[in-house]
């Protein structure tokens, strides 16, 4: 069973660094969570270094821009990794080809701004399903659609072979009060279809190596046992920890907070049950980030 905790200062100091998610945990899509925000700045005030591991589609100083405007102030993290930006190295490396249908929405054209850290990146080009050598999902088009809608034109992507880069592997999230529909979702239809999807994001690898680069280069890298993720996703933030052999903090009041009756604080049999059926053990529990 996971140690339900009451806040993060009761176990920060058996760790160098966090690697925390957004969206849930630090604001809510719409505005900052103010107890998430001191506990991330009271461990950073100790020594503690704060990577912000979003599966956000947005390159990374797009994210900065989100986090200014939602009143994230900068004394609460140290750097940011991006599944947009694990995704978009991927993507300039010729992934998915170089002709690709971008189902997103408008806005979004800074996605397809090469990488300076990428050496001879492919040239990109946004063209119709019609005439695509790929697919490149940031989003649905549409955040509150059924993603079913997407099916006649997946059945046509998937019988020509075409793969689809997922720019954000989460399936849906809370912005304020109401649930969306993110990239992910079109993902695991497109796979379940027979389609191939490609993730980037939590909880596949890539965006862990981003993260522990990002961490190398305002600090030093920190031993495994030394960093601590943190988030509400079970199949995202406390997977992918788990599977990079890190420790986790579940935040059980943001998308499972219905199943594990939280409040304040989870309900410890609701929270056992939710944490059996999804087959998911993370280290630590907590109601909310504080």
């Amino acid at each position: 069973m996971s140690r339900i905790i009451t806040a993060l200062s009761e176990i920060s100091a058996d760790y160098d660094a966090l690697f925390v998610d957004l969206w849930g945990c630090v604001h809510n899509g719409v505005t900052a969570l103010p107890a998430a925000v001191a506990a991330l700045q009271e461990y950073r005030a100790k020594g503690g270094v704060v990577v912000l591991v979003t599966n956000s589609p947005r390159p990374r100083a797009g994210v900065e821009k989100q986090l200014d405007h939602f009143g994230v102030p900068d004394d609460a993290w140290d750097s940011i990794a991006t599944s947009g930006d694990s995704a978009r190295s991927a993507m300039f490396n010729g992934v998915v080809g170089t002709r690709v249908w971008h189902i997103g929405q408008p806005g979004e054209e800074k996605f397809f701004e090469p990488l300076a850290i990428i050496d001879n990146p492919v040239e990109m080009t946004r063209v119709p399903l019609q005439a695509a050598e790929g697919i490149v999902c940031t989003g649905p088009a549409d955040p509150m659609a059924d993603p079913e809608i997407m099916r006649p034109q997946f059945e046509e992507a998937q019988a020509r072979g075409l793969k689809l880069l997922c720019a954000n592997p989460d399936i849906v999230v809370d912005r304020g009060d109401v649930r969306e529909w993110c990239a992910g979702a079109l993902a695991k239809l497109y796979t379940e279809m027979g389609g191939t999807s490609l993730y980037f994001g939590k909880p596949h690898a890539p965006i862990y190596d981003l993260a522990r680069r990002r961490l190398a280069k305002v600090s030093k890298d920190a031993p495994t046992m030394r960093i601590l993720a943190i988030g509400d996703g079970i199949h995202t933030d406390i997977s992918g920890a788990i599977g990079a052999g890190i420790d986790s903090l579940f935040i059980s009041g943001g998308l499972a907070a219905a199943e594990t009756k939280t409040v304040t604080q989870p309900d410890a049999e609701a929270l056992s049950a939710y944490l059996d059926r999804e087959e998911m053990m993370p280290t630590y529990a907590i109601g909310h980030l504080r």
